[in-house]
């Protein structure tokens, strides 16, 4: 009988190793390679898709200037989307809101993050093109004309990149 316990625990362990060896999920890049003026990177980049199709879905990435010269991000886009906008959720009359950002200013030594809850990318009409485990491009556009194009990865509703947290979680801050 004790044989028989100890070869269903190997099993059980061994299956759960396999399982365990398939799965998990896809990180996204610690640095997202991209097109952009000197001294500007962006990291983390991914998108939320909307969890039902006629919704916007949102970007979400961090973006710092390291470089000499201040930048103001004026516009964004994101292929395989109808259109694009830089949002800030905030509280108005004690309810969430989201509010339109016209820009968003980077100066030397300054990063801005666009996470689940403050800044994002809102992306409207993303296509079929765009599905959960893809990828997509994201274009930020500079005052002046400078832009910062990026790949971003797709994540359905509800999912975020392994290892994601927000910059608030965890802080002792109130």
């Amino acid at each position: 009988m004790m044989m028989k316990h100890g070869l269903n625990r190997f099993a059980v362990l061994a299956g759960a190793l396999a399982l365990a060896a398939c799965g998990g999920e896809t990180e996204a890049p610690a640095e997202v390679a991209g097109d952009c003026p000197p001294g500007i990177t962006v990291t983390d980049g991914w998108l939320s898709l909307p969890a039902v199709e006629a919704n916007p879905g949102a970007a979400y990435f961090t973006i710092s200037n390291t470089g000499e010269d201040t930048y103001m991000i004026r516009a964004a886009e994101v292929l395989g989307a109808e259109s694009a906008m830089m949002h800030d959720t905030g509280t108005w009359a004690m309810e969430v809101v989201m509010n339109e950002l016209p820009q968003v200013g980077l100066a030397p030594g300054d990063t801005a993050v666009f996470e689940p809850g403050g800044k994002h990318i809102m992306a409207m009409g993303i296509g079929a093109g765009v599905a959960a485990g893809g990828e997509t491009e994201v274009t930020l556009t500079f005052a002046g004309g400078d832009k910062c194009s990026f790949t971003v990865q797709a994540y359905p509703a509800g999912e975020t990149p392994e290892g994601f947290t927000p910059s608030g979680e965890g802080d002792d801050a109130a």
